[in-house]
């Protein structure tokens, strides 16, 4: 009888430890936090000598069917994961070379499908590719353009921080048109011409609603080429000269060369 009493108090002891941990210890580590899918969309392009390596968390994401760790010129990846309650993503972009963060990127559960779009040539970066819009051609035969100007005032230090205007010429001093709001974060206004021979033209840049350059005592212009039936994303950079002075602005990378835009 001693012995069954000692049985029946035994499991009585047990069953009320199984009881309290069901209870307190064996609650979700998340509590009522949601957990949900992710998806970033990478499309980016990289110009740079060496190659570009890109980490979620610290975690170097894989790329390509090879499973590489880093890459140069074009990527296009689509990173998926899962959200821990309001744990977020941090992605960041590296030379995979020298180490050197080269942008950092926040990602959160408001919005669980994002997307990460830049392109990035030495000394110059530009974000939120995916975004941007080509200018549509109002007829056959004309030659359109969208600018931007993301390193201005590097190498010339002119000071002036306002938007740019464009006098577009040609070879025999005709004026093709202006083209406004030339700024660092976005491309400006759209415009287009009829293409004729020689394609070469020539665009003075100067402060905006003047004729006036944005460096003092220096007429800067641009040498392009128009292309016919095309509508182009021109990038303007500042060159320097071997001991790093102002040398002039270049106007040959296009943006629609590198991307397929909508």
């Amino acid at each position: 009888m001693k012995n069954k009493l000692t049985r029946v108090l035994i499991f009585s002891i047990i069953t009320a430890l199984f009881a309290s941990c069901t209870n307190d210890n064996l609650v979700p580590y998340y509590g009522t936090e949601t957990n949900q899918p992710g998806k970033i969309t990478i499309n980016g392009y990289s110009a740079v000598a060496d190659s570009l390596q890109i980490t979620v968390n610290g975690k170097v994401i894989l790329i390509g069917n090879d499973k590489k760790t880093a890459f140069v010129k074009k990527i296009e990846k689509d990173y998926d994961f899962v959200y821990f309650g309001a744990e977020g993503k941090t992605v960041e972009i590296s030379n995979k070379v020298t180490k050197e963060v080269l942008r950092t990127y926040h990602f959160t559960a408001e919005k669980p499908k994002d997307t990460l779009s830049f392109f990035v040539k030495e000394n110059l970066w530009i974000d939120k590719i995916s975004s941007i819009k080509l200018g549509v051609l109002s007829k056959t035969g004309n030659s359109g353009y969208k600018f931007i100007f993301p390193n201005k005032n590097k190498y010339s230090k002119s000071g002036y921080e306002g938007n740019l205007d464009g006098i577009i010429r040609k070879l025999n001093g005709q004026v093709l048109g202006v083209v406004e709001n030339i700024n660092k974060d976005q491309f400006g206004s759209f415009i287009e011409f009829p293409f004729s021979s020689p394609p070469t033209i020539l665009m003075e840049l100067v402060k905006h609603g003047t004729t006036e350059s944005y460096v003092p005592g220096q007429k800067v212009v641009v040498i392009m080429t128009m292309t016919n039936n095309k509508s182009k994303l021109i990038v303007l950079e500042e060159k320097s000269d071997a001991n790093g002075l102002f040398s002039g602005v270049d106007g040959t990378l296009n943006l629609a060369d590198y991307f397929v835009f909508k």
